[in-house]
């Protein structure tokens, strides 16, 4: 059963922070952080934000929160100035379960400081502490790595995705969910400290949230010939390459894209496919362009589900660059990327016994051979014997990356 907390009481200060009930003079601060477009576009906020709803949310949605129970809604203020910094609070109080779901925001000029992580781990001490919680949730659309980024710092592990029963007006319904509990908090953080610690199980997640939650890189390289290439996300201007690559007897002997090839195969990948598997940070796929930006292939590095620290290698190339180094370049140009920003040990690459040419650029990039694993493909039906080489950092002459 949860404690009964008179909301008068309540007043958390810790780490530089007092988190405290909201006062309907915070209004006119909230209508302001809440104009900005990350807070529309990743929390329920209506859009437009208008005075009338920061007004209604401090003066009679944060009360009713309290007085029944089912929420606990805290502003964030700087503990030595008062100055508003966001909001922090539980929401979907279940008694029985002795569990509440976690929610947060920071005013953008309060960004960059550590606030967010600040005001959660000291929001979840005291709902341990003083409330009896046994558990604290957290959910986010995927793609939405700052607010991924914060739960890791404070603390949550992340432990799959769900379905979203309340989606965002303008998002996906794929979503993020995540715990905390009682024992996964260390004391209290330092005062004025500006960040968690940012050491533990969560370090290697912390790093691939930041990254993903950035715009796909473009990566540069060159040929021998010295044409630059350029690794870059799938673009509309692509369609045409992509289609013309993908009907090519070569491509269709060797890989599974779908037989017959389909504009609206190309267009679901360039589309959805690319950017999907970014925002959900399981991997990337970048067009291999040359000095002109034209299409000369696609290459894609996907992160094991079953290892983090192991990445997978699949690539085809446009008829027109085979034979001219594109492939090897770019084979070392995404795994170099792969090892230093991503943290990866160990990149895997499998191809149909018989496929040399793809062989033969894994090779020229650093790759060893290991061996052929018996009916490790499924390729258009049937079991197929597979090719496996890898590529480890000090193949590169990197350091390895390490949790």
């Amino acid at each position: 059963m949860i404690r009964d907390v008179p909301v008068e009481s309540v007043a958390i200060a810790e780490a530089g922070l007092l988190l405290r009930p909201w006062r309907s003079e915070d209004a006119e601060n909230v209508y302001r952080a809440c104009q900005d477009p990350d807070i529309q576009r990743w929390t329920r906020v209506p859009a437009p934000y208008r005075l009338e709803h920061a007004t209604g949310f401090v003066t009679r949605t944060a009360p009713d929160a309290w007085s029944t129970g089912t929420g606990a809604p805290l502003a964030v203020c700087d503990a030595a100035t008062g100055e508003l910094l966001g909001s922090c609070g539980l929401v979907a109080i279940t008694p029985g379960l002795g569990s509440a779901e976690v929610g947060y925001w920071t005013a953008p000029w309060a960004r960059g400081r550590g606030v967010a992580v600040r005001a959660t781990r000291a929001l979840c001490r005291w709902a341990f502490r003083e409330l009896g919680l046994r558990r604290i949730i957290w959910q986010a659309e995927v793609g939405n790595y700052g607010s991924r980024l914060v739960a890791l710092r404070a603390g949550f592990r992340i432990e799959g995705r769900l379905r979203l029963a309340e989606p965002h007006r303008t998002g996906i319904d794929d979503g993020w969910i995540g715990s905390l509990l009682p024992g996964d908090l260390d004391g209290p953080d330092p005062e004025g400290a500006e960040t968690a610690l940012p050491g533990g199980p969560g370090t290697l997640e912390a790093r691939r949230a930041a990254v993903f939650g950035t715009a796909q890189p473009v990566l540069f390289t060159r040929a021998p010939d010295g044409t630059e290439l350029r690794l870059r996300p799938l673009d509309e201007c692509d369609l045409d390459g992509l289609v013309t690559t993908c009907r090519d007897p070569e491509t269709v002997r060797w890989t599974t894209v779908p037989d017959p090839y389909q504009r609206s195969d190309a267009e679901f990948f360039v589309r959805e496919h690319g950017p999907t598997v970014w925002r959900r940070g399981t991997g990337a796929a970048f067009v291999i362009a040359d000095d002109n930006d034209e299409f000369a292939g696609v290459m894609e590095l996907r992160l094991s589900p079953a290892d983090p620290l192991v990445g997978d290698l699949g690539y085809l190339v446009a008829p027109y660059a085979r034979g001219r180094g594109y492939c090897p370049a770019a084979v070392t140009a995404i795994c170099t990327w792969g090892f230093t920003t991503l943290g990866l040990a160990r990149i895997e690459w499998r191809a149909n016994v018989g496929n040399t040419a793809s062989r033969r650029a894994v090779e020229k990039a650093g790759f060893v051979i290991e061996g052929t694993a018996r009916h490790a493909l499924n390729h258009r039906g049937t079991r197929t014997d597979a090719w496996l080489g890898s590529l480890l950092p000090a193949d590169l002459g990197l350091v390895a990356g390490t949790r």
